[in-house]
């Protein structure tokens, strides 16, 4: 996984925990930050950014950014030429996620926009990362992307590679099953916030897991 791996190892995900779940950072399992959100599986996440490819200089919208975890990942991926602007609906948690993130060049997290998926003022994006699943195709975020640029996330359970042409045309690829709980663009109002639409979930049976809120691909091995 080269840089990937590497940002996952410059970035250690315990600062992105609360204090009571950084004994557990290393564990490959999504973990409770607060709110009904959770810091994702790091397998996911190293998934995810391998698809994505983010390179030096690239301007990035990070969807969801939680505790700040993967927007911090994509500011040492793009480096100090490149930019990462995060959104997050809920406000208690964008306030942990700007405190995890505080004084890290290059990273912006934003309130997200009831109704307003992404971060339109900051396109056009050379990448954009998704990290629930939006049920039916994002143009709303395609649209956000710049030419040649790649959206990466779940939809309607597939994990899809979205490449914007240099014609205006849109290239897909299929990567894996994947079940993530829906995405939303505004606060939840008549439930408690006991699941968030950015938590990965499993489509299949794994004995040694007996947690809800894993999330994994149905194509992973046993031992991941």
């Amino acid at each position: 996984m080269g840089r990937v791996a590497d940002a996952l190892r410059a970035v250690a995900r315990e600062h992105f925990l609360p204090a009571e779940q950084r004994p557990f950072a290393g564990l490959d399992k999504p973990l409770p930050i607060g709110h009904g959100v959770t810091n994702s599986q790091p397998t996911t996440v190293a998934n995810m950014l391998e698809l994505l490819d983010p390179q030096p200089g690239d301007h990035v919208l990070d969807v969801g950014c939680g505790s700040g975890w993967t927007s911090a990942l994509l500011a040492h991926l793009v480096g100090p030429s490149g930019s990462v602007v995060g959104v997050e609906l809920i406000p208690e948690v964008l306030e942990f996620g700007r405190a995890n993130v505080g004084g890290l060049e290059g990273v912006e997290l934003r309130q997200a926009e009831p109704g307003v998926l992404g971060w339109p003022r900051g396109a056009p994006y050379d990448r954009i990362l998704l990290s629930a699943d939006a049920g039916e195709f994002p143009d709303v975020l395609v649209q956000q992307l710049a030419l040649s640029g790649v959206l990466v996330g779940p939809v309607n359970g597939e994990m899809l590679r979205v490449t914007r042409l240099v014609d205006g045309q849109v290239e897909v690829e299929e990567h894996g099953a994947y079940t993530f709980v829906p995405l939303i663009d505004r606060p939840l109002v008549d439930r408690p916030l006991v699941d968030r639409p950015d938590i990965e979930r499993p489509d299949i049976e794994r004995p040694d897991i007996d947690r809800p809120d894993i999330d994994r691909p149905e194509s992973v091995e046993e031992d991941r």
